[in-house]
């Protein structure tokens, strides 16, 4: 009764912050790190929103094994038929439906009257238990619904087979302890076997504590994402809801299945894949949630460390470097090391890794434990099967005296294509170097440079967002020289436009 499940959305609701678009494939690479963490229930897509959507639900179910898998439908049959044709193949297959019932959405944006609501949502229900048994129901803008109709739709689709209530707090409108409140009048009215769940936005900064305050009162599932990415303001973060439970399981008296020491790796996977950058003070898996500068700090730290850490970064999957790796380390080192930090990369990955491995170790005296999560990292993209371009060579001459120009090498499957532009700066000449050879215009929408680990020969990681015939990619590249790191990330986003391009192309027709 106390085991809280955790139903991961960052593939759905997730997905759904702007510019965060993910192809199927690099769902499928998130989705595998999902279940390496061992949430419960992962929210593959919304199958009626694209053929890419239904695509990446039927690749998701047909792979995972141990998580259930959930397709979201509207309480419309187009939506629902599409969802189970994408949830066909999965093993622990779910229905999640949703319908509005608060009263601004009814007015506004449904133009229904409550018994109207409470009709649909039987008939669908009703509808789709002839062919799944697992259904999920959220009534929209829960938190915002007159309590007293808010049951009533429960009790009803209670009544035809829902086994999961989720309770959303749409537009972050609810505080803890209103919606615990809330949470509390449900279970008191609904049977004991109907799990109720907890979907909460952060419009006012409340998502965790809600859903916390949720979990006191009864609420035995949560929805959240991972680095708490979503619509507006974003979700409930996962990684920050689970640690609440381990470190103050004296409190919330609640089990957890999370392997909380995968919570970084996975951060750093979405975060790349997404494009999104995690802030620096963001609580558990941001850079500075483990450092300490202040002078009474450190001296404390250095003395017991509980006296300003609550929790140890290892708990999360934070590494400590403990094995040097240098140009001299073999490859049975690089894995071990790679193990210890929970990656543990197939015969093939882990060549390709140890060569990227060597390639840096010329470069850098030492490398350290977030190096080699970088370079794993750069394994998983891009994450559709082959790259089209990849960087050759490339070359810079700039300076205060001269037009910066580049000269620029790509290989395309076997051939090898060159080109020089001239630009505003060197990274302007280099990527209308490769703009030319890969005969397209992209808009650079975002390029940003961050440094993966400290000192001179730090890696350096860059991010860039680009616009191509309307269709917004990522691309990531990481190197000790930043202009190559450049290159890199700028051809990754060509690449997953391409991907993309492909997948347009393919007509979905279910698992």
């Amino acid at each position: 009764m106390n085991q809280i499940i955790f139903f991961d959305t960052t593939l759905r609701d997730g997905e759904q912050s702007p510019g965060a678009s993910l192809t199927s494939s690099a769902k499928l690479t998130i989705a595998r790190q999902l279940e390496k963490l061992k949430v419960d229930v992962i929210e593959a897509g919304f199958p009626v929103a694209s053929e890419d959507d239904a695509y990446a639900v039927s690749l998701i179910g047909k792979e995972l094994k141990n998580c259930v898998v959930c397709a979201l439908a509207r309480c419309v049959v187009r939506d629902i038929e599409i969802a189970l044709r994408s949830l066909e193949k999965a093993r622990k297959p779910r229905l999640h439906l949703f319908l509005a019932t608060s009263e601004i959405h009814r007015k506004y944006k449904l133009s229904k009257a409550k018994d109207e609501i409470i009709k649909i949502a039987r008939d669908m229900v009703k509808f789709a238990k002839n062919f799944i048994d697992d259904i999920e129901f959220s009534p929209e803008d829960a938190t915002r619904t007159e309590p007293d109709f808010l049951l009533e739709v429960c009790k009803t689709v209670v009544e035809q087979g829902v086994k999961t209530l989720n309770i959303p707090d749409t537009v972050g409108y609810a505080v803890p302890e209103e919606y615990g409140n809330l949470i509390k009048f449900l279970r008191d009215n609904l049977p004991k076997t109907v799990i109720l769940s907890v979907h909460c936005h952060n419009d006012l900064g409340l998502a965790v504590a809600n859903s916390l305050a949720a979990i006191k009162n009864g609420a035995r599932q949560v929805e959240c994402t991972i680095n708490g990415i979503g619509e507006r303001a974003g979700n409930a973060s996962l990684e920050e809801i689970a640690m609440n439970l381990v470190v103050r399981k004296g409190y919330y008296n609640a089990e957890i299945g999370i392997d909380t020491r995968q919570i970084y790796r996975t951060s750093k996977l979405v975060s790349s894949l997404t494009g999104i950058p995690v802030q620096p003070n963001k609580a558990i898996v941001g850079d500075n949630a483990f450092r300490h500068e202040a002078g009474i700090h450190q001296d404390g730290i250095l003395k017991y460390r509980e006296t300003y850490e609550i929790m140890h970064p290892k708990m999360v999957g934070i590494p400590e470097s403990k094995l040097v790796l240098g140009k001299h380390s073999g490859r049975h080192a690089l894995k071990i090391r790679l193990e210890s930090l929970g990656i543990s990369p197939d015969e093939d990955s882990l060549n390709r890794i140890f060569q990227q491995f060597k390639k840096l170790a010329d470069r850098k005296k030492e490398i350290n434990d977030l190096d080699l999560i970088a370079l794993a990292e750069q394994e998983t993209m891009p994450v559709s099967s082959e790259p089209i371009y990849t960087l050759e060579y490339f070359h810079i001459l700039s300076g205060t005296t001269t037009v910066p120009s580049a000269t620029v090498r790509i290989k395309k499957k076997g051939q090898v294509f060159e080109d020089a532009s001239l630009g505003d700066g060197p990274i302007d000449a280099l990527y209308k170097a490769i703009d030319r050879i890969v005969k397209l215009s992209p808009k650079l929408e975002e390029y940003r440079i961050s440094a993966v680990t400290g000192g001179k020969d730090a890696q350096g990681e860059v991010t860039v967002a680009l616009t191509i015939d309307k269709a917004r990619v990522v691309g990531k590249g990481v190197s000790t020289d930043i202009i190559e790191a450049s290159a890199k990330a700028y051809i990754s986003a060509i690449n997953q436009y391409f991907a993309k391009k492909g997948i347009k192309k393919r007509k979905y027709r279910g698992a």
